[in-house]
């Protein structure tokens, strides 16, 4: 059995009440029906890229596993859940449930995109085959370990591409979500592509690598800059990218200089400069006249100031003489999109040793529609490069070649010769309610995530209008989903008069 128990926590407390009072609610009410032992399938998927980008990447799922391994409501948890009571002051929940409650734990199977992951919309992440009341109670904590993280870890892989390859380092502490956001936003842009992180916390959990030297306040301490600088360089001689920015950005750039000279006397090297105000592009480019005159020819210019992947690719544009990327807010926070859209729903469900019955959630507008089925994704190649995504149902294997159908758009059908190589990506993690995935160290999955983007044209990776990646659902799948529509619709109908 494989735990992924060395998956790094700072909490010692049982975390089963991480979730919606409303599916509390609902597994009761499936209890008290007689359907806790009926078997179901949900799917984890999002319906619009983030950032209006052409690209995903998946993250979050090694925080799922230990979230299930050790999934219990302790003794805590059911005092707490036996307190609450109705408009009528009558408990919500009868001792029964809770004793039921009281043994429960995750004995399904789950599948799982591998972190890093380049996903696409309405693709399954994560699938959970289970009893029902298990799939309803991992609803709410799997998209909060799920939506965040991936939202953050395609922000960085996108400030990744607009630096083209020069490093970005996470400065985000101050200003994440809290003290789980800010964790979780550190580890998710390490994945993405960044080098390093300023959250000191984050580099004990994760093994990321931090970065720093000294604020403003710093330099603010001393009466002269050039004091604060010197002072700092004969307390770190090691460490030493002086912020320049305090009071005149050119007059602390040659004090810099200055005591870099006094670090080349020693044996120690001016790593660099950093610019965290003012006009970035221009700053940089007489930053960098001045340094290489000086002969500091290796020493970096790091650039910070609420950067994000179009601010980054102007300043390129520009000539910006910056080799090191400081970002924060836009980073951690996900800038202009807070969150991913991310949705858990029931796809099929039976009575034990019944067949399955299909389900999807209806709506007027197609793109809000479910997808029915015990769903995998097949990714096709050639010669490398990844070129089409089906989406298709585990029951209804097609023969021959595969025809994609583009679920918002039924004309657009693409022909996928059978003998093209191909992957499934969805793989699995639990089986029987154990453990079958050993989770890759971070920076293998940092590394993955690289070795992913780079089989993707770069029209998938543009910022600006990104070429539509080929995702669709395989032929069978689409006319299961359209024929449940109608039966659902006509039995509406039907109701109504």
């Amino acid at each position: 059995m494989i735990t992924n128990d060395s998956y790094p926590t700072i909490y010692n407390k049982s975390l089963a009440l991480l979730t919606d009072f409303y599916q509390m609610t609902m597994s009761y009410g499936y209890w008290k029906a007689g359907l806790q032992n009926d078997e179901a399938v949900f799917h984890l998927f999002f319906r619009r890229a983030p950032f209006k980008g052409g690209f995903t990447i998946a993250a979050g799922l090694e925080h799922v596993i230990h979230f299930v391994n050790h999934f219990r409501f302790d003794s805590s948890d059911l005092d707490y859940l036996s307190t609450l009571t109705g408009p009528d002051d009558t408990p919500f929940f009868s001792l029964q449930f809770l004793d039921y409650l009281a043994t429960l734990k995750f004995t399904g199977t789950i599948e799982a995109v591998p972190e890093g992951s380049v996903v696409f919309p309405y693709e399954p992440l994560v699938k959970v085959q289970a009893p029902l009341i298990q799939c309803q109670l991992l609803e709410s904590p799997l998209l909060n370990f799920i939506n965040f993280p991936t939202l953050i870890a395609t922000k960085a892989a996108r400030m990744c591409l607009a630096t083209k390859g020069e490093p970005i380092m996470e400065f985000g502490l101050r200003r994440a979500q809290g003290l789980d956001g800010a964790l979780t936003a550190s580890r998710a842009a390490y994945i993405g592509g960044c080098e390093s992180t300023s959250n000191v916390l984050a580099g004990k959990l994760f093994g990321i690598p931090v970065r720093g030297t000294h604020s403003h306040s710093w330099v603010m301490v001393f009466d002269e800059e050039l004091e604060a600088f010197q002072t700092y360089a004969e307390t770190m001689p090691n460490n030493c990218v002086f912020l320049v920015d305090t009071y005149d950005t050119i007059e602390g750039v040659k004090k810099a200089i200055q005591v870099g000279k006094w670090l080349r006397q020693r044996g120690k090297r001016l790593l660099g400069i950093r610019l965290d105000s003012g006009d970035l592009a221009d700053l940089s480019i007489k930053s960098r006249a001045l340094l290489d005159q000086a002969g500091f020819h290796d020493s970096v210019i790091v650039a910070s100031n609420e950067l994000d992947e179009t601010l980054i690719s102007e300043l390129k544009r520009q000539g910006a003489q910056i080799s090191v990327w400081g970002v924060g807010t836009h980073l951690v926070t996900g800038g202009e999109q807070p969150a991913l859209d991310g949705v858990y729903k029931l796809s099929a469900i039976r009575k034990p040793g019944e067949k399955w019955k299909y389900k999807l959630k209806l709506s007027e507008q197609m793109i809000k529609i479910s997808n029915p089925g015990i769903l995998q994704v097949k990714r096709f190649k050639i010669n490398g490069s990844n070129i089409a995504d089906v989406i298709y149902d585990v029951n209804t294997p097609w023969q021959g070649d595969c025809q994609l159908v583009d679920p918002l758009d039924p004309t657009r059908i693409k022909v996928i010769n059978r003998g093209l190589s191909s992957i499934d990506l969805l793989i699995p993690i639990f089986v029987d309610g154990r453990c079958v995935y050993q989770s890759p160290l971070l920076k293998d999955i940092r590394a993955f995530t690289q070795e992913e983007l780079a089989q993707f044209d770069v029209g998938v990776k543009r910022f600006l209008n990104p070429h539509q990646y080929t995702v669709g659902m395989e032929e069978s799948l689409y006319k299961i989903k359209i024929d449940l529509i109608k039966a659902i619709r006509q039995s509406s109908q039907k109701h109504l008069s």
